[in-house]
């Protein structure tokens, strides 16, 4: 099974396999579906990590898209992922600009709660690192 391969996608890009993608794991498993659980997880490879456009880029596209829709729990995901990726705050903050024009200050304001977590997060995750 490519199970093992699919998870390790989602190390690479957000560093842990986020809790929906292990739920939806375990209901294909039940559902007797692992087949086109695969599927879907080969076509999504095939659109993001093939795709010419570099890693930070497709994270702040994703995260901005996210932030659009009113999506919250995947774009703190996103936000995270174009950080690790090597996005800046001031990138992250320029998808939060865009969305005020975009989204209206509902979506600025859900952007820049995020970004400030995703930002704190990654500050105390490198602050563990350092004294490991």
């Amino acid at each position: 099974m490519k199970v093992d391969i699919i998870r390790g996608r989602y190390i690479d890009l957000l560093g842990h396999v986020p809790g929906n993608i292990e739920t939806r794991l375990k209901l294909a498993e039940a559902a007797g579906r692992l087949n086109a659980f695969e599927a879907i997880e080969d076509w999504r490879a095939e659109l993001l990590h093939n795709n010419p456009l570099d890693r930070k880029t497709q994270q702040l596209v994703h995260f901005a898209l996210l932030i659009g829709s009113g999506d919250t729990m995947p774009a703190e995901l996103h936000a995270r992922g174009a950080l690790k990726a090597g996005a800046s705050i001031r990138e992250l903050f320029g998808v939060a600009e865009t969305a005020a024009v975009t989204g209206g200050m509902p979506a600025f304001s859900r952007a820049v709660r995020i970004i400030a977590e995703a930002v704190a997060e990654s500050a105390e995750t490198a602050k563990s690192e350092a004294a490991d």
